[in-house]
């Protein structure tokens, strides 16, 4: 789920705010590969911006390939990097929908990995 926050005030202009927003959670892991985005009326309506402005900050995303659109079924997170990490970074987010499906915690969840990491 994004966090995005608009400051109104800035002088940073509205989709720059929200395309690096967007950059820093996937960099960071917070949007993982494949994660689906809202659409650009929902972002909008939520941000209370205007769609305009959503749609570009999209686009320069799709053009930067941290984020892809597949038609009607939606804008999501593009795998990306190189290959050792693109790979890694999918493995993760199957790691995370299972432990999502298994209802199991965040913190259980890291100790799990941290344990195979090691053996």
């Amino acid at each position: 789920m994004m966090a995005i926050r608009i400051e109104t005030g800035s002088s940073v202009s509205v989709f720059e705010q929200l395309r690096t927003q967007v950059m820093e959670q996937v960099r960071d892991g917070r949007l993982a590969p494949g994660a689906k985005l809202p659409t650009v009326r929902g972002l909008a309506d939520e941000l209370g911006i205007a769609p305009n402005t959503v749609a570009k900050a999209y686009r320069l995303l799709e053009t930067d390939e941290v984020i892809e659109t597949r038609g009607r079924a939606g804008t999501f997170v593009s795998a990306h990097g190189d290959p050792t990490t693109r790979q890694a970074q999918q493995a993760a987010a199957a790691y995370a929908a299972r432990i999502r499906e298994l209802n199991i915690p965040a913190d259980e969840a890291l100790a799990l990995v941290e344990a195979a990491l090691r053996s």
